[in-house]
């Protein structure tokens, strides 16, 4: 049996009415039912409750990308600039999901928005536009969304740590290892790295690029970039999916292994 993937979802309006909607991407389930090998599970922007009891029955969380910004009070922060989408039901959720997935060793991978959302569940702060702070990139979505590969081209390398976790995961699919492109679709970033976090990978003007839960029981990793829109033609993209999948998998057979030693108590 496929493991179950939470897939995390914003407050979208849809429609001529506007009416709002709990929404993700089709990218995110069609990489669960792909190279994680999962059966993909939408978990509503609903506030904590909903989240952590839906948490129970899950193998892994995948936090998605999204247009929205974290809300600045929750890592104490500046007020956004004026039309700056928030998303304050996904944060209600996310936030206290992280930590309880982390808790319970739930397999995490947070992209882009969720890769944020770790930091600041665990303490870290955020730049809101990093293409207007003194001498870094813009990192931000091309302003001609027509453009070709907008959103699978690569904008930016991304320097890997050696010997960390994700060097160990990329083992063998990159030669140097020392280096690999990525897309680049946000304007936030990591501004002070949680404690409990580690950083593996940088951009070139220093940003976090990618990240691991210090001492965590489980998989639980984040990255800036979006590896769902090119996985199946980027093996590095693949490959995360695939361990995050490995994880989710080994989680079950755990889950199931102590529901028969209880029933049989």
């Amino acid at each position: 049996m496929r493991p179950l993937i939470g897939i995390s979802c914003c407050v979208k309006a849809f429609g001529v009415f506007a009416m709002p909607n709990h929404a993700a991407s089709a990218h995110y389930p069609e990489v669960v039912l792909g190279p994680v090998g999962g059966a993909p599970v939408l978990i509503p922007a609903s506030g904590e409750a909903a989240g952590l009891e839906i948490l129970q029955h899950l193998d892994g969380i995948l936090l998605t990308g999204s247009r929205s910004n974290v809300c600045p009070d929750l890592y104490g922060g500046p007020a956004h600039c004026e039309g700056t989408p928030e998303d304050l039901h996904r944060d209600s959720t996310t936030l206290p999901l992280i930590r309880g997935a982390l808790a319970r060793g739930v397999p995490l991978l947070a992209i882009c928005r969720g890769f944020q959302e770790l930091n600041v569940a665990m303490g870290g702060t955020l730049d809101q536009r990093i293409q207007d702070l003194p001498g870094r990139m813009d990192h931000s979505t091309p302003a001609d969304q027509a453009l070709p590969g907008v959103r699978t081209g690569k904008a930016h390398a991304v320097r890997v740590a050696p010997g960390s976790e994700l060097a160990r995961i990329w083992e063998g699919l990159a030669a140097p290892l020392a280096a690999v492109p990525v897309n680049s679709l946000h304007n936030q970033g990591v501004a002070k790295l949680a404690p409990e976090l580690v950083a593996e990978g940088w951009a070139p003007d220093g940003t976090v690029e990618a990240a691991r839960v210090r001492e965590a029981a489980g998989f639980a990793y984040g990255v800036q970039w979006h590896p769902e829109y090119d996985w199946r033609e980027d093996a590095l993209s693949r490959r995360l999916f695939e361990s995050f999948g490995a994880a989710a998998v080994a989680y079950r057979r755990q889950r199931e292994s102590r529901g028969r030693l209880l029933a049989a108590e």
